[in-house]
C-alpha cells in the first residue's frame, strides 16, 4: 500500500487504476467522442458544400444581380426555404450523393486498413498507449474539421479520424474484454460501452446542425475539442499510457479468427446491419432537401430517433440478449432493421421518418450488444483469451459498413434511386438474419484443438492468462502477476 501512495499522490487516483467500473467510463467516453464527431458531420456536410460550391458559383456567374452585394441577403436561400420551392441545382445534388458519400467512407476505409495493425500492436505493448494515440489524432481531426473550408481539407480531416478511431476502439473493447473476463458481465459491460457509441450517435447529428444553423460551422466541432482535451485528462489520470505492458500470452493470429465460420458469422452482423444506416447518413439529407424541401436543422433531427432508440436498445439487450440468447438477439434485430429500411421512402415529411429511423436504431442496437460479447465468447470458447485481434476483426466488419455504405450508396441513388437503394439493402438484411442460429451452441474449445493440434496446451494457459489479465490494464504489478502466473 505505501508504494501505491508512492507512485500516484491521490488515494483516489490509485483507488481509479485499480477499478474496473473507471475503466468502463473511460472506454465510454472515447467511444462516445468518436461517434459524436462521426455523425457531427452529417447533417453539415452536404449544406456546407451546397452553400459554399453550388451557391458560390452560382453569384459569380450572375453578377448583374443586385442581391449578392448585400451579403446579409445571400446566406437565408438554404435555410428555411420557401414553403413551395426546394434547394435549386438537382443535377448538383444528384453528382453531391457520390462526393458526400465517399468522404463519408473515407473515415472507415482508412480504419479498415488501420485495425489489424492496431490489433496486433496491442498484443505486443497493451492498451494504455494505443488508447492516448487514439484521442491525440482524434484532437488534430477535430481541429482540421473546425477550420476546412473545402472539400479536400474536409476529407482529409474525416481520413484522420479513422486512424484515430480505430485505436480508440480496438485498444478500448480489448481491454474492457480482458478486465470483465465473465462472460455474464462483459456483456453488460460491452452493452454499457456501446451505450457511449449511442449516445454519441444520438446526440451528434441534432446536435451538429442546430449548432451550425444558429452558430456556425466551427463551433460543433470546437465544443468537441474541448472535450476531447477532458476525455485525455482522464486517459492521463486513470490509465498509464506511458507504460508499456505486452500480453503475457500470445494471442491467435488474424489469419486464425478469420478462418472460425462463427466468427465470420457474427462479424457479418455487425457489417450488414451497420450498412443500412451508413447508406442513409450522406443519401437521407440530399433526399429530404429534394423530395421534402426539408430546412437545415431538420437534416440532423431525422436522424434524432434512430440515435435514442440505439441507444435504449444496446442499453436494454446488454443484459437481456444474454437472457433470451444472443443468436435470436441479432437474428430478429437484423429481420427489423431490413423492415424499418423498407418503410423509410414511404415517408413524405420529417414525421413519416420517426417510425422507422426508431425501429431501425433500435434494431441496430439489438444487433451490437449481441454481437461484441459473442466476438469475445468465441474467443474465449475456441481460441485464446487475447482479445485485440478478434475485436480488431469486429471493428473491420464495423467499418466496412461504414465503408461499403456511403461510397456505393451514393452512386445507386444517382443511378436507379433512393428507394431502390433502402430495397436493397433492407432485403439483404433480412435474407441474412438465418445465419445468426449458427451462433446458437458454438463447438467449444476442446474441438477445435482437435482440429488445430498445434495449440494443445492452450486450455490451462489461456485460463491462468485469463485471471492474471483480469487487473492487467489497471495496475502497476500485473506484469509480476502475469510472470509468476506463467
Amino acid at each position: 500500500m505505501p508504494s501505491a501512495a508512492d507512485r500516484v499522490p491521490w488515494g483516489w487516483l490509485a483507488a481509479g487504476r485499480a477499478s474496473r467500473r473507471l475503466v468502463l467510463g473511460v472506454v465510454f467516453v472515447a467511444l462516445l467522442l468518436d461517434n459524436m464527431l462521426l455523425t457531427v458531420v452529417v447533417p453539415i456536410v452536404p449544406t456546407f458544400l451546397y452553400t459554399t460550391e453550388y451557391e458560390g458559383t452560382n453569384s459569380s456567374a450572375a453578377p448583374a444581380q443586385p442581391e449578392p452585394a448585400s451579403p446579409a441577403l445571400k446566406a437565408p436561400p438554404f435555410s428555411p426555404p420557401p414553403p413551395s420551392g426546394c434547394p435549386e441545382g438537382e443535377e448538383f445534388l444528384a453528382q453531391e450523393n457520390v462526393r458526400v458519400g465517399l468522404l463519408f467512407a473515407s473515415k472507415a476505409l482508412v480504419q479498415l486498413v488501420v485495425n489489424p495493425s492496431v490489433g496486433l500492436l496491442t498484443n505486443r505493448i497493451g492498451y494504455h498507449i494505443p488508447m492516448f494515440i487514439g484521442f491525440t489524432i482524434m484532437f488534430v481531426s477535430t481541429i482540421m474539421f473546425a477550420f476546412s473550408g473545402t472539400y479536400t481539407l474536409l476529407f482529409i480531416a474525416r481520413a484522420l479520424q479513422g486512424v484515430g478511431s480505430s485505436f480508440s476502439s480496438v485498444a478500448g473493447l480489448g481491454m474492457l474484454a480482458s478486465v470483465y473476463t465473465d462472460d455474464f458481465e462483459r456483456g453488460n459491460a460491452m452493452g454499457i460501452a456501446l451505450g457511449g457509441l449511442a449516445l454519441g450517435v444520438l446526440i451528434g447529428a441534432p446536435f451538429g446542425s442546430v449548432m451550425y444553423e444558429f452558430v456556425g460551422k466551427s463551433s460543433p466541432f470546437l465544443v468537441l475539442a474541448f472535450l476531447a482535451l477532458l476525455d485525455g485528462a482522464l486517459q492521463l489520470c486513470i490509465l498509464q499510457p506511458s507504460r508499456i505492458s505486452p500480453e503475457s500470452t500470445k494471442g491467435t493470429p488474424v489469419t486464425t479468427l478469420l478462418q472460425d465460420p462463427y466468427i465470420l458469422v457474427a462479424a457479418g452482423a455487425l457489417c450488414f446491419s451497420n450498412m443500412g444506416v451508413a447508406m442513409l447518413e450522406p443519401t437521407l439529407p440530399i433526399w429530404m432537401m429534394q423530395t421534402m424541401c426539408s430546412p437545415k436543422w431538420q437534416l440532423g433531427m431525422a436522424f434524432l430517433p434512430a440515435s435514442v432508440s440505439y441507444f435504449i436498445g444496446t442499453s436494454l439487450f446488454g443484459i437481456l440478449a444474454n437472457k433470451m440468447g444472443r443468436w435470436l438477439c441479432s437474428l430478429v434485430g437484423m429481420a427489423v432493421v431490413g423492415i424499418s429500411l423498407l418503410c423509410v421512402p414511404l415517408a413524405k415529411n420529417i414525421y413519416g421518418l420517426i417510425g422507422p429511423n426508431g425501429g431501425l436504431g433500435f434494431a441496430i442496437g439489438m444487433v451490437d450488444s449481441s454481437m461484441m460479447p459473442i466476438m469475445g465468447y468465441l474467443v474465449d470458447l475456441r481460441h485464446t483469451s487475447i482479445y485485440g485481434n478478434v475485436y480488431a476483426i469486429a471493428d473491420v466488419a464495423f467499418c466496412m459498413g461504414f465503408a461499403i455504405g456511403p461510397s456505393t450508396g451514393g452512386a445507386i441513388v444517382r443511378a436507379i434511386g433512393f428507394p431502390w437503394l433502402m430495397t436493397i439493402i433492407g432485403v439483404t438484411n433480412i435474407a441474412y438474419a438465418p445465419l445468426c442460429w449458427y451462433l446458437r451452441s458454438p463447438p467449444a474449445k476442446e474441438e477445435k484443438i482437435a482440429i488445430l493440434s498445434q495449440e494443445g496446451p492452450i486450455q490451462s494457459r489461456s485460463h491462468t492468462a485469463q485471471k492474471a489479465l483480469r487487473d492487467f490494464p489497471l495496475t502497476d504489478d500485473s506484469d509480476a502477476e502475469a510472470e509468476s502466473a506463467e
